[in-house]
């Protein structure tokens, strides 16, 4: 009785049903979206953060861009980068440190710079900071240089009313060597310096201090490739002089120098490469009665940037 009961529970007339949830729900939901696309899963988190970093890089042109920031260690090497001028960011001195006469001139040479935050860190931060090397309790960060692009040296020169006068360096990896052909584009009013990309030096904390301050000044521009940043400035009416032991003319008697022109100088032991070689418009050689085989790259190029100036005045 009890089953029949069961079978005969239901009345007649309208009935509470479901709304059509139960059929929808054999209908399915389509295919499984991606990993990228489910809310809370991990790799939807990653994409965000992918997307939330590429929207925070600023566009740099290509052939500039900036270094890596960089740090000077040492108490000595710190004091004389403040003298000189480096541009830095911060001062970490170690907490409890022996308060000598360079720990003094660098809190000094820093407050009086302004612009330097001081930041006062224990030593194994310091030790972790610079890879365990002979900090002494003071470590100066040198942020990164803002290179230019090939380009600008022409478009300041023009600005100026004046003819481009530019050095470029093949191979010259030595900071101090950028540093000294700075000081003299400065000198003699030349519009800047190109270095290449890769296998060259930039302006660190050695160039900054061998410029003695003029490459506050006097730009640094960056080419990505050396070659195609020379055929470039040919294009534009640009002469470009390489200076090479073998070169075929004499720099006394080079007319080209009194218009545009970039002085390519290579390195001190191979000189230059040979496809800068190639596209040079001339390769011109440095009379030396002495006999010396070569001279640095700061000097030669402080040797025919005075020739240049001379022919301008």
């Amino acid at each position: 009785m009890a089953a029949n009961n069961r079978r005969m529970s239901g009345k007649k007339g309208a009935q509470v049903g479901s709304g059509g949830q139960r059929r929808r729900g054999l209908e399915g939901k389509g295919p499984t979206p991606p990993a990228e696309m489910r809310k809370g899963h991990a790799k939807q988190r990653a994409a965000q953060a992918k997307a939330r970093r590429a929207v925070g890089r600023t566009p740099q042109r290509r052939g500039g861009g900036r270094s890596t920031s960089e740090l000077v260690v040492g108490r000595n090497p710190v004091v004389e980068a403040l003298r000189e001028g480096v541009p830095a960011s911060t001062l970490y001195v170690q907490q409890f440190i022996d308060n000598d006469e360079r720990v003094r001139e660098a809190l000094q040479l820093a407050a009086e710079r302004g612009g330097i935050n001081l930041m006062e860190a224990p030593r194994p931060e310091l030790d972790r900071m610079t890879n365990g090397l002979n900090h002494q309790g003071l470590v100066l960060q040198v942020p990164p240089y803002e290179y230019a692009h090939p380009e600008d040296l022409v478009a300041n020169a023009h600005d100026e009313g004046r003819d481009p006068l530019i050095v470029a360096l093949d191979g010259v990896t030595d900071p101090r060597n950028l540093g000294a052909v700075v000081r003299s584009v400065s000198a003699f009013g030349g519009h800047g310096v190109v270095v290449p990309e890769r296998r060259a030096a930039g302006m660190t904390a050695g160039a900054w201090k061998t410029s003695a301050g003029t490459a506050a000044r006097t730009p640094v521009a960056r080419a990505t490739n050396l070659t195609r940043a020379l055929e470039a400035y040919q294009k534009a009416g640009i002469t470009v002089v390489g200076l090479a032991a073998d070169g075929e003319a004499e720099l006394g008697d080079l007319e080209a120098l009194s218009g545009p022109v970039v002085v390519v100088v290579g390195s001190e032991g191979k000189g230059l490469s040979r496809l800068v070689g190639e596209t040079c418009d001339f390769r011109v050689r440095i009379p030396m009665p002495g006999g010396a085989e070569s001279l640095n790259a700061g000097v030669a190029a402080g040797i025919v940037l005075y020739e240049a100036a001379r022919r301008r005045a």
